[in-house]
């Protein structure tokens, strides 16, 4: 016992664990549960991610790097990599000024606004896309006044950036949002009151108190931007070489059964979701260790 249980006669945190009836369980039920557990794990992400690499270099090394390298592998990674280049720092930018806005702010429509950011969440990523066609295909309200001026946005890379601005939308402000309301308003408003102009309260006081966060909804809205594939199928045409992103490549690949380079293609997106949870895991580390700090 720990020097205040013994002084309060409270039972220790060991102790109280031990005869909290939710833990006391019999061996083999806890071991039951944890070999589920794991045979779950082994099962649904183990398993696919090991038939992934495993059909990439079935064929070799050599079949693997061709596959990799030929050249409309390659404009789809360009294709998705500029994608991703353009949608992650727009929804930064939206993300951070929407929960600046929500949290430190009381105005007139704010739930709506609320409701607006989720509503990539609601909507299926094929609607989405339908939507954008009907908006600036051909026969779309738009697509006449496009058509006028030699401006293509359907079935080319606007298309696209745009498709993976919608599903990536509301990654990064749902990640700070609840997270700025836990933190409050009381040391902005001492900084404003110290002479503080907005930007400086944000730089100096909002920002580092969130920047894990921050970082945080960054890998998760790149990492969708990278595997979207509803959305950018609808807009994109499948036009090969021109507007396929890795995830439609993989498609058209394995549809010609080139197995081989369709997993190769694959490992790439895998590599990506491997890294992406080594970076999510990192992040969270961080903010438990600054958490504990804080307190």
């Amino acid at each position: 016992m720990s020097g205040a249980s013994l002084l309060t006669g409270e039972p220790s945190r060991a102790r109280r664990f031990e005869t909290n009836p939710a833990t006391r369980e019999s061996p083999w039920v806890r071991r039951a549960i944890l070999t589920l557990g794991l045979a779950f794990f082994a099962l649904f992400l183990l398993l696919p991610l090991a038939t992934v690499f495993t059909e990439a270099l079935r064929k070799g090394l050599g079949v693997y790097v061709a596959a990799l390298t030929e050249a409309d592998a390659v404009s789809a990674l360009l294709l998705t990599l500029l994608a991703a280049a353009i949608a992650v720092p727009l929804n930064l930018v939206f993300g951070v000024w929407a929960a600046w806005l929500v949290t430190k702010f009381d105005f007139t429509g704010k739930s709506l606004l609320v409701t607006l950011i989720d509503l990539p969440f609601s909507v299926s990523p094929v609607v989405a896309g339908l939507i954008y066609v009907l908006i600036f295909g051909a026969q779309g309200w738009f697509g006449p006044w496009l058509q006028a001026h030699d401006l293509k946005v359907i079935f080319a890379v606007p298309g696209i950036v745009l498709a993976t601005v919608f599903v990536t939308f509301p990654f990064v402000a749902r990640e700070l949002i609840p997270l700025m309301e836990a933190q409050g308003r009381e040391e902005e408003e001492a900084a404003t009151v110290l002479g503080a102009s907005g930007w400086q309260t944000f730089r100096h006081v909002t920002l580092p108190n969130v920047k894990w966060g921050l970082l945080y909804g960054v890998i998760l809205c790149n990492a969708r931007a990278f595997g979207e594939f509803g959305a950018v199928s609808v807009v994109s045409g499948h036009i090969r070489g021109l507007t396929n992103t890795l995830p439609l490549h993989v498609e058209i690949l394995y549809n010609e059964y080139q197995f081989a380079a369709a997993f190769a293609v694959a490992s790439l997106l895998a590599l990506l979701a491997l890294v992406t949870l080594g970076l999510k895991t990192f992040v969270e580390w961080r903010q438990a260790v600054g958490q504990r700090a804080g307190q």
